[in-house]
């Protein structure tokens, strides 16, 4: 073999193009390349994540805010938190996988920006939500001298505040809820009084009134399961004779001043189910039927539960 026969062979060895070479080489380029491809695939793996909407997605005060939480793949059969400053609203799931929760908004809170912090599967999620300011109407009222008002019982305080306390974790509604008198309404949401020219930082009207005759029916405005009967002659100075709904999940509707009822604790009613009459039972000067709905313990506007659908 002549030097430049083995310089050539030499050079075939090295760059693989031998039988051997050819072998070995592409044996390890394979390696290589298949290290390299691996790499990237773990890199876009799927993982796990929380799925958050948020609705309305510009709410003002008195709006019920939405979270829907959705989880891939839970590990355990705890449901999702959502918390805002030191408070925790409780997510009940509402399909597979899929949970909510509901968070109030009041005429005695300030606007702007909330930090909703979401936590659920091991993984945590934190969003900021815009809610917008809101112009509630007024009320100067004047007072004579010594005069305080009808004040409530404490067996009507204590039955109430357990009441609107409700977090069951049924869903009894379904759709949009309907008006619950023919009357107009005529005192809306969220009114604010000046007491003998002091502002009543405390106060706002919590639902809404409509002026219906004395005895028109009263009809439940959704499902639930009715879990507060009083009555005047029970102790209610201020309420009169009331009705209270539990739709679930945080929500309950009251229903106030009535002339009769026709429902009893425990009873599961549907929506437009006559519950009871129009009347001027305790704390009102005029036959009307005030109806409020409280979401977490706290009032909220009921009209956009009229309007939109919260399922």
């Amino acid at each position: 073999m002549t030097l430049k026969d083995r310089t050539d062979n030499n050079q075939k060895n090295l760059l693989g193009f031998n039988n051997k070479g050819l072998t070995a080489n592409r044996w390890t380029a394979n390696l290589v390349m298949g290290m390299f491809a691996a790499f990237p695939m773990a890199l876009a793996a799927p993982v796990d994540a929380l799925q958050v909407e948020v609705t309305p997605k510009n709410p003002q005060l008195g709006d019920t805010i939405s979270v829907e939480i959705n989880l891939d793949n839970p590990a355990n059969d705890n449901n999702p938190t959502v918390v805002i400053g030191d408070q925790t609203y409780p997510a009940f799931e509402i399909a597979p996988n899929q949970y909510r929760a509901f968070i109030p908004t009041t005429p005695l809170e300030k606007p702007g920006t909330r930090t909703i912090q979401i936590s659920g599967d091991g993984q945590v999620e934190n969003l900021s939500l815009q809610v917008r300011n809101r112009k509630f109407p007024v009320q100067r009222i004047n007072l004579p001298p010594g005069k305080a008002g009808v004040q409530a019982t404490e067996l009507e305080l204590k039955r109430v505040a357990a009441f609107k306390a409700l977090q069951t974790p049924q869903k009894y509604w379904s759709g949009k809820f309907l008006k619950p008198n023919a009357g107009r309404m005529s005192t809306i949401y969220g009114v604010r009084r000046y007491y003998n020219g002091k502002f009543a930082n405390d106060y706002y009207h919590r639902g809404v009134d409509y002026a219906g005759a004395q005895g028109s029916a009263v009809i439940a405005p959704a499902a639930g399961k009715v879990a507060l009967v009083g009555t005047v002659s029970e102790g209610f100075r201020v309420h009169g004779n009331v009705v209270g709904i539990d739709h679930g999940q945080g929500v309950t509707s009251i229903f106030m001043h009535l002339s009769r009822i026709n429902v009893k604790e425990g009873e599961i009613v549907k929506a437009g189910q006559l519950i009871g009459a129009v009347g001027s039972t305790g704390a009102s000067t005029g036959p009307h039927l005030h109806w409020g709905l409280y979401v977490n313990g706290k009032s909220v506007d009921p009209t956009p539960w009229r309007t939109q659908i919260f399922e």
